[in-house]
């Protein structure tokens, strides 16, 4: 098969330097740079987005391990029927359990230390299939010790603390809703014995959630029976559909809300961060893309005569310009082809990679005592990686446009003027 001169000319251009003159080898030192930024910028898209996936996806994971997937509530009460009720959203094929919950705020009193607390009453029979809390208790083998009538709770770790108990203390838990007495308004006291302690990994509920049993928490703020169902699907990601599909069947007054429209807020400011961040970090690809413009006016000035005598010849304007686009998009193949792999690469490993730099400064770079991730997480995804590399490759040949409409516009004469 015959192979055009454009690419063979472009190919030579390109790998000109190794044997060469000085000027040649400058040329070829030139172009490896824009290769070498081009792949630099790629890498560290794809390393810093996959490491900001990989903090999102834990935060999220470990944050579904408290809080459902979908929460249903009832705006006019309590929900009585709430079996009836939990059999028809079992009917759906993405759900997999339901559980009824009693919610509410509350203070509660520890001597002279007082703090706020999310109160969540569950069904220690039905809770296990709908959330991961079981699996995140201390000092307790499972959610069985939360019998109705005893009173007892758990804890978050960081809202024991700060109350300063431990399990078989008593704390006061003071309510909103009160009495109505000849002196006012009396909000209703009752105590708890602490049997221990709730450690998610998530600071904002191990430093809020008190655990009690549902019919304990019904008692004490007097809803009457269960306010709503948790319901967990067989995919998280599915949640806002099967919300919207279970919403239709609902009796009236009651409604779904799923895991991403209660932590919107978070999500949308990781979203805007992880958006920025590639905006950012695309400017080292764009500083490529610079080099790789420098690289091919360069090796234009230096082909003139070479431009010169292949017009003589015959060869038209767009033959010109082909052979330089095609040093250009060699040099951006290659760069995003290396980027990517080295990016991969050290998405793939960077938890080994951080752990290592560690031990050999004895350095750590997310204490255990701060956060609540002590490894560097990475999840590096095919939606990120796919945009960044044809954009990239996109850009590097946009980049050859100009030095190669420079090099097709060369008039012969001028060129050889002074050779």
């Amino acid at each position: 098969m015959k192979i055009p001169f454009e690419l063979t000319i472009g190919l030579t251009y390109t790998r000109a330097g190794r044997r060469g003159r000085r000027k040649d080898r400058f040329l070829s030192f030139i172009s490896g740079m824009s290769v070498a930024s081009i792949a630099l910028g790629v890498a560290a898209l794809i390393i810093v987005l996959s490491v900001m996936n990989g903090f999102q996806k834990e935060v999220r994971d470990r944050m579904l391990g408290v809080i459902p997937h979908i929460e249903i509530t009832n705006g006019m009460g309590p929900m009585t029927d709430w079996r009836s009720v939990a059999a028809d959203v079992m009917k759906n094929p993405e759900v997999v359990a339901a559980a009824p919950y009693v919610q509410g705020q509350g203070l509660l009193n520890s001597g002279s230390v007082v703090r706020g607390a999310m109160v969540k009453g569950i069904d220690p029979e039905t809770e296990p299939g709908v959330s991961d809390i079981s699996q995140h208790l201390e000092r307790v083998e499972s959610l069985d010790v939360l019998k109705p009538g005893s009173f007892g709770i758990l804890l978050g770790r960081d809202l024991a603390h700060a109350l300063r108990v431990r399990p078989g203390d008593r704390v006061s838990m003071m309510v909103p809703q009160g009495s109505v007495t000849p002196a006012g308004l009396v909000p209703r006291m009752k105590q708890f014995t602490v049997l221990g302690y709730l450690s998610s990994g998530h600071y904002e509920y191990d430093s809020t959630m008190a655990l009690v049993n549902m019919q304990d928490a019904a008692a004490l703020f007097r809803t009457g029976g269960p306010q709503g169902l948790r319901v967990r699907v067989t995919d998280m990601d599915l949640a806002p559909s099967v919300a919207r599909s279970l919403a239709r069947t609902l009796p009236p007054g009651a409604y779904a809300s799923d895991w991403s429209r209660q932590n919107r807020t978070w999500f949308a400011a990781v979203q805007v961060e992880k958006r920025m961040m590639g905006i950012i970090l695309f400017l080292i690809v764009l500083v490529g893309a610079f080099g790789l413009v420098s690289s091919l006016v360069m090796t234009v000035k230096e082909k003139q005569a070479d431009i010169a005598i292949l017009r003589t010849l015959g060869a038209s304007e767009g033959a010109i310009m082909r052979i330089f686009v095609i040093q250009g998009t060699i040099v951006g193949i290659v760069g995003v082809a290396f980027g990517v792999a080295s990016g991969l690469l050290v998405a793939e490993n960077v938890g080994a990679i951080v752990s290592t730099i560690e031990g050999i400064f004895n350095v750590e770079f997310l204490p255990k005592s701060i956060y609540f991730i002590s490894d560097m997480p990475s999840d590096p995804r095919m939606s990120d990686i796919i945009p960044i590399a044809l954009f990239s490759f996109l850009l590097s040949l946009a980049a050859t446009l100009y030095p190669s409409w420079r090099a097709a516009r060369t008039q012969p004469a001028e060129a050889l003027r002074y050779e």
